[in-house]
């Protein structure tokens, strides 16, 4: 896969309007991770393709290589913290910096009642979906600092925002992700750092592979938008592409209605 440095001020084009960035995305084998990774490709940016499943990193890293673009997977669980620090740390040796970061991996692992719940699946949820992006985020501060500020994008979940019956491990990973992108993002604005929290609604993706039949708290009504994974790249594209001093601190929703 293509090597080498990426320029920390190149001047973006109209069909790239990420030429010279470097981004990270987390989860990028699949789903919606995938779909930001192969967009942020075609928009100019070098892109580390990560995820645990190599395999799928790696198809996805190709795909962008074979269509001209620049990318490398790096297999990382983002649930340890170490692997975190040797992620961006391989990320930066290969791009020479990092200037978008798309906090993406997520499992739903326990969609019981808190009663009939299993305490480990309960706590490998949490651990993925809040302390991995938690470990992202710090592990990323230094790097995005060094370029002179950056974008942090938390792909969320309207779950994190309202209650839904059997939906406790998830919902409460969520709703922390939430607070975790209002409060770092009052921290690190001053470093032209934005973090913001980008909120797909339902989608049709591997993790729902049932979503036709759950349409219930949890997915909407009938009426409810069932994305796929592109329908999610245009918002996700606009955060990467506003200024140094822009929105932070926000949660931009796809849902139709009121979370």
């Amino acid at each position: 896969m293509n090597e080498g440095s990426v320029p920390n001020q190149v001047e973006e084009s109209t069909h790239q309007p990420l030429a010279g960035k470097a981004a990270l995305v987390t989860g990028a084998g699949r789903g919606i991770g995938r779909a930001i990774a192969l967009a942020y490709a075609q928009a100019g940016a070098a892109v580390v393709c990560a995820a645990r499943t190599t395999a799928e990193i790696t198809a996805t890293a190709n795909q962008i290589v074979a269509s001209g673009g620049r990318a490398f997977a790096i297999t990382a669980d983002v649930a340890h913290q170490p692997a975190v620090e040797q992620l961006f740390g391989q990320a930066v040796d290969q791009f020479g910096g990092i200037d978008i970061v798309v906090i993406n991996a997520g499992v739903s692992r326990d969609r019981r009642t808190v009663e009939e719940s299993v305490v480990e699946e309960w706590r490998a949820t949490v651990e993925v979906n809040l302390f991995g992006a938690y470990y992202c985020a710090k592990a990323a501060l230094p790097h995005l600092r060094a370029r002179g500020g950056g974008k942090i994008i938390m792909i969320g979940s309207g779950m994190g925002h309202r209650s839904g019956a059997g939906s406790s491990a998830y919902a409460c990973s969520k709703a922390g992700l939430w607070m975790l992108t209002r409060v770092l993002a009052q921290e690190v604005w001053q470093d032209n750092i934005s973090v913001n929290e980008l909120i797909p609604g339902p989608v049709d993706t591997a993790m729902t592979t049932d979503v036709a039949a759950r349409r219930g708290p949890a997915f909407g009504t009938d009426s409810e938008w069932i994305k796929g994974p592109e329908d999610v790249v245009p918002l996700a594209l606009f955060l990467a592409t506003q200024p140094l001093v822009g929105p932070t601190a926000q949660s931009y929703s796809l849902m139709r209605r009121d979370m």
